[in-house]
């Protein structure tokens, strides 16, 4: 299957992550990133940039492999899998800090 935009592409993305503990990782991996995104710029220590694909993509990734058995998005649609990511993650705040969920 193919989508021309990210809209299109989100229901698949969504699906490719139904299990929580798949999610969990993501959300502790994209945490995990902004903590690493802010040190590096606070103390100008750029090197740690080099960490952020292997924490965001690694916590993903495991989540995936162990727990959803299926391939990541990412190795599909690259690019919407990024924004799937981050969407995904802003949602589950949103949820938590309003106390809604999709699912009531």
């Amino acid at each position: 299957m193919s989508y021309s935009s990210f809209k299109e592409s989100y229901p698949y993305y969504l699906q490719e992550h139904s299990d929580t503990r798949c999610r969990a990782l993501h959300y502790i991996g994209s945490t995990l990133v902004l903590i690493v995104l802010a040190y590096a710029l606070f103390t100008q220590s750029y090197w740690w940039l080099l960490a952020v694909p292997v924490i965001g993509y690694g916590f993903a990734w495991l989540g995936h492999f162990i727990f959803e058995k299926n391939k990541p998005a990412t190795f599909k649609y690259p690019l919407y899998s990024l924004m799937g990511d981050w969407v995904m993650y802003k949602d589950a705040w949103v949820n938590l800090l309003t106390g809604h969920s999709k699912g009531r």
